[in-house]
């Protein structure tokens, strides 16, 4: 039982996996910005463009 006491203290102390779940979330957040911002501009580009290709 001691074994298990040390490994799960040991487990409930090391960071480097819960730095790496943080990092991953920021990035997905990141990556939804991105996408919902480019789908935006994306539909006013296409828009602007069709006008210009229209008035030519």
């Amino acid at each position: 039982m001691s074994n298990f006491g040390n490994w799960l203290s040991r487990f409930m102390t090391h960071e480097r996996g819960v730095t790496a779940i943080e990092y991953g979330l920021i990035a997905a957040g990141i990556a939804v910005a991105i996408i919902a911002t480019i789908a935006a501009l994306g539909t006013n580009l296409n828009t602007t463009f069709s006008s210009v290709s229209g008035s030519l």
